[in-house]
């Protein structure tokens, strides 16, 4: 749980979130007073042949339901304060004064949160008083609550409720009369079962900052919380397992029709379903993204299924909370004299801006037939051409084993130091592409054709290791088995010398000098490079270059940076600490002085 916020009065960050959406969208309007969002009367067409659609509930799970307001999904939302239901008065306001007077009638779709429940009953109640046709319509789709845990309450609406709300506003925007979406609404209800699982609890703005360490106490690294709910309620269960059995874990609770507590949905193998992955707000797209994926693979192979249609993103939020959940909704015939499908219904186009920008059913639809990945970038690589440059494989072998390992053990403190001047992303790089070369040395039967070995190396960087530096190492590398080639002009095997490589090495510095103007001083990995070759080309000496790389790598250590991020960074953490690349080289070298 992040505790740190940029806006720590609640109150002002719910309205200023309100407005930006009359500014992302010129079409909707603010009722500040009441914490409104409706649709301009302008934009509404021909009201007179429709109904309207609103919703709401607390703030502070955005964009649902404000951001859901726009032609062909809501036409109005009715925001309460954080995690707060709206008041009656702001509800009945809205279905009085915000909505078509002339519209057909109105359906109000919530969540079943007890405080929704009956603030928006009493102001349903206050409209039928006054004459207004309005219908209620709530979705629990929550399993994480199971019927005996339930009880009379039921279960709580969470991120399913957004695919109900899509569906009852593209039928409202088609002009179906209020009876039938009602009804199509209730069934799409019936068929959506949601669960969902953090690694912590939210962080509500201005609240204490000590709720954070009183939630790492609760529910400590390593541990997840199955069925945790939006508003901070407790999940069913803590577990420790990592993401495949997490959601193995969630997909049981959703799909297993043994579980009599929870088997809401009766779904079969190949039964048409819609697949929705809620982001809390916390998640990385990157972390979502592999959500997704272990999500769709486990759904296809252990239950047989192949959603339709996949909907990722901050669905139905919670702040900043660090959860995800997954909603399944079967497609189920709609028996209905509307000539449309769910699924037609979740493609319909809506100008809402916090719905997930769709893919056209055109293209979910179209049989793409698959694509030859062999041609990929490890499989059409040209051999190397042989070569007469000789190396004993067994001594480049035990050589590269040690200055890898020395490597590897280098990333901790390599990772430590660019986090402070960098991303901190060098260490892991360096960490990489040593392990995969190790795997290489394992695997791999080596020739004493040095050049048809190093090839085989070159292409393991140029495969493994990303980044900046990543990027160095591979031009320098490629250009380094460039320079030996032009020294393999003997008809007879010659051996590899500290001569033949010091001549490559120094050669390659200038053809590096093509793509950074990174010299010594600059406080770059060249620091370490730079010493170790020119050291190498005077002496001949390895254990003399060895040693001035590392001494070029330590004298980073205040260096004003002239390259590279470090240029950035402010204050003066930079000056205690030597420039990560740099480091992380004079490391490896170092392990090939020590093995020699």
């Amino acid at each position: 749980m992040s505790a740190k916020h940029f806006i720590n009065d609640p109150l002002a960050g719910v309205l200023a979130s309100l407005r930006s959406l009359t500014l992302t969208n010129p079409s909707l309007c603010l009722d500040e007073a009441n914490k409104i969002i409706y649709r301009h009367p302008d934009s509404l067409g021909h009201p007179e042949t429709k109904i309207s659609v609103i919703c709401g509930g607390g703030s502070g799970h955005e964009p649902a339901f404000p951001g859901y307001v726009g032609r062909g999904l809501l036409t109005a939302c009715v925001a309460g304060t954080i995690f707060a239901s709206p008041a009656a008065e702001q509800i009945r306001t809205c279905l009085a004064h915000r909505l078509p007077s002339q519209s057909k009638g109105t359906i109000v779709v919530i969540m079943n949160y007890t405080g929704d429940v009956l603030n928006f009953g009493m102001g349903v109640e206050k409209a039928r008083a006054l004459g207004k046709k309005v219908e209620i319509l709530i979705v629990a789709d929550d399993v994480g609550v199971g019927r005996a845990k339930g009880g009379k309450v039921g279960r709580r609406g969470i991120a399913g409720a957004a695919l109900v709300v899509k569906i009852v506003g593209a039928l409202a925007e088609m002009g179906v009369d209020m009876e039938e979406t009602l009804r199509i609404g209730r069934l799409a209800a019936d068929n959506v079962v949601s669960i969902a699982a953090s690694l912590g609890r939210t962080h509500v703005p201005g609240k204490a900052s000590e709720d954070a360490a009183e939630e790492l106490e609760r529910l400590p690294f390593g541990s997840v919380e199955i069925g945790m709910g939006i508003h901070n309620e407790p999940g069913c269960e803590k577990i420790e397992a990592d993401l495949p059995g997490i959601v193995q874990k969630m997909l049981a609770q959703l799909l297993d029709q043994n579980d009599k507590d929870r088997a809401y949905v009766k779904i079969d193998k190949k039964d048409p379903v819609v697949m929705l992955i809620n982001n809390f707000g916390g998640l990385s797209n990157l972390e979502l993204g592999a959500i997704t994926t272990e999500v769709w693979t486990q759904l296809k192979n252990d239950y047989g299924l192949q959603p339709l249609r996949i909907i990722t993103g901050v669905i139905n939020g919670s702040l900043n909370g660090l959860g995800f959940g997954i909603s399944i909704m079967k497609m189920v015939d709609i028996g209905s004299s509307v000539e449309v499908t769910l699924l037609d219904l979740i493609d319909a186009p809506t100008e809402a801006i916090g719905w997930p920008a769709p893919i056209k059913k055109e293209t979910w639809e179209k049989q793409y037939q698959p694509v030859d990945e062999k041609a990929s970038s490890s499989d059409d690589t040209e051999e190397a051409k042989p070569s007469k440059l000789r190396l004993d494989p067994a001594i480049l072998k035990e050589v590269l084993t040690k200055a890898l390992n020395r490597t590897i053990a280098a990333e901790a403190d390599v990772t430590k130091f660019d986090t402070i001047v960098g991303d901190g992303d060098c260490g892991l790089g360096l960490k990489r592409g040593a392990e995969a070369l190790l795997k290489m040395l394992e695997r791999t039967r080596l020739t004493d054709d040095f050049l048809v070995t190093f090839s085989t190396i070159v292409n393991v960087i140029e495969n493994t290791m990303d980044g900046t530096s990543g990027a160095l190492y591979v031009i320098f590398l490629n250009a380094v088995a460039h320079n030996l080639r032009t020294q393999d002009t003997s008809s007879s095997p010659v051996e590899m010398t500290s001569q033949i490589w010091a001549n490559a090495l120094e050669s390659s510095l200038q053809n590096i000098g093509r793509y950074t103007p990174a010299q010594p001083g600059d406080r770059t990995l060249m620091d370490a490079l730079y010493p170790f070759v020119t050291t190498l080309k005077e002496g001949g000496d390895v254990k003399a270059a060895g040693q001035k790389a590392t001494e070029g790598a330590e004298s980073t250590r205040g260096m004003r940076a002239s390259l590279g991020r470090t240029v950035y960074v402010g204050g003066d953490g930079w000056q205690g600490v030597p420039d990560p690349g740099a480091y992380g080289l004079a490391e490896f070298l170092g392990g090939i002085v020590d093995a020699l």
